[in-house]
């Protein structure tokens, strides 16, 4: 019996078996990608809790490794693509709540109507979605430092970072048409 027909007999046992036959190559291709242990750790992670969660509905045409490291190819290229997205808002954020007082500094006033907007739009986030904002953004932590801190992944970082940062552009969309 092959391992994914034991996957729909036993469960648990064939998940251990499959996770225990494939997590180094998975773990050695991500981290030969990525560069980085932690996240390539993350990475590997996040596969096998994807492969345990479609379980009942995945349908693997070819061999299992081929599946997982189509899985750790998709993987890299959404973390380097998140990557290159959170640089792109972390520099409009400090453009936005610092680097407006230097370039307009007789509109001070305006510029603390915007960061109350801002702290506004920050407070009306989930709480746990503020406060990874909030350690990224105002306190300039890491992804790693907050995940580190707050016993997360640092994918669920990253993700709560990407969700508060549609919410708040949504929120703020109007300061679009006022200053650009």
């Amino acid at each position: 019996m092959d391992l994914i027909a034991s996957l729909k007999q036993d469960e648990k046992a064939a998940m251990e078996i499959i996770y225990q036959t494939y997590w180094e190559q998975v773990f050695d291709t991500a981290f030969k990608r990525v560069g980085d242990e932690v996240i390539a750790q993350d990475i590997t992670q996040d596969i096998f809790i994807s492969l345990w969660e479609k379980r009942h509905t995945l349908e693997i045409q070819e061999s299992l490794m081929a599946y997982l490291l189509g899985a750790v190819k998709y993987r890299v290229i959404n973390y380097f693509k998140a990557n290159v997205t959170s640089e792109r808002y972390k520099e409009d954020f400090k453009a936005l709540t610092g680097g407006i007082s230097s370039l307009y500094p007789t509109n001070q006033l305006i510029v603390n109507e915007i960061r109350q907007e801002l702290d506004e739009a920050i407070a009306v986030l989930p709480e746990r979605m503020g406060l990874i904002f909030t350690m990224s953004r105002k306190q300039e932590k890491s992804n790693d430092e907050i995940s580190a801190e707050l016993n997360l992944s640092i994918q669920t970082v990253k993700n709560q970072l990407s969700a508060a940062l549609k919410i708040i552009r949504k929120r703020l969309a109007y300061l679009t048409v006022l200053f650009f």
